[in-house]
């Protein structure tokens, strides 16, 4: 059985005029192929009513074939971006021009690499020629992280597999003085907390985790992706601090969206 999709994530590298995203979707890369390229396709997931959609796509998908996107923004707005297919080699690599009038109309290229893994398909991105346009790169970086969100939670639509959320954990301690009066069983305590939630992080269920300087009396907080509610309170559950009983306890609130 194939695993939820992983939350895609991009890096704009000014320096370089690089853009790389990545996201593990949970479907076969000829899927995910489809969706990146067919006329029918783009415009069911390319978009959200809150920014803009993509309401027309056309595409001769081949070396030197020509595509364009049309859409309109959300204040009603229309704007278009095009190019030219470089290699087109079904299901694992596409790579295109991309020219947009938001982007003064200057010539990048877009390369989409799929690999099939374990548990899906692991698409890369890499959008490059920005040259010394950092503020463009920066923006795609951003955009991209975007469209490939869109795109995961498409295919885990059609697919039945419900995309994983991001979860505010905040632990609080037994006393609002906690951090201020440790014992040395407490401290040794914390050490186990800390070492089990550094092992979360390392396995990606937990995105950070740390102390917040509450005047209120300092709370411990953690960013945790999960795939429901239940699993991220079956991670907090399993902490040295909850088990110990010592009066510790979570707090687990979704987050309504996130940029990361």
């Amino acid at each position: 059985m194939m695993a939820s999709n992983d939350r895609p994530h991009a890096i704009a590298d000014v320096s370089a005029g690089t853009v790389l995203a990545a996201v593990t979707i949970a479907v076969p890369p000829e899927r995910v192929f489809r969706a990146i390229t067919a006329e029918n396709q783009i415009p069911l997931w390319w978009g959200a009513d809150s920014i803009y959609r993509t309401t027309r796509h056309t595409a001769d998908i081949r070396p030197g074939g020509a595509w364009r996107s049309e859409g309109r923004g959300a204040d009603g707005h229309e704007f278009h971006v095009q190019g030219e297919y470089i290699e087109v080699e079904p299901p694992h690599r596409l790579a295109m021009t991309w020219k947009a009038p938001w982007d003064g109309d200057n010539v990048t290229t877009v390369t989409y690499t799929l690999e099939a893994v374990e548990n899906g398909t692991r698409l890369t991105l890499r959008h490059e020629g920005f040259g010394p346009r950092k503020d463009a790169c920066r923006d795609h970086g951003h955009g991209w992280e975007r469209v490939l969100g869109w795109l995961s939670d498409f295919l885990a639509g059609e697919t039945g597999i419900k995309a994983p959320g991001i979860f505010h954990c905040r632990l609080i301690p037994p006393r609002p003085d906690f951090a201020y009066t440790l014992t040395d069983d407490e401290k040794a305590l914390m050490k186990q907390h800390s070492d089990y939630l550094r092992g979360k992080l390392g396995e990606g269920g937990v995105i950070l985790f740390g102390p917040v300087a509450d005047p209120a009396g300092p709370w411990g907080l953690g960013i945790v992706r999960a795939k429901d509610e239940a699993a991220a309170r079956a991670l907090t559950d399993a902490d040295p601090t909850v088990q110990s009983g010592r009066g510790f306890r979570y707090e687990i609130l979704p987050m309504m969206s996130t940029i990361m």
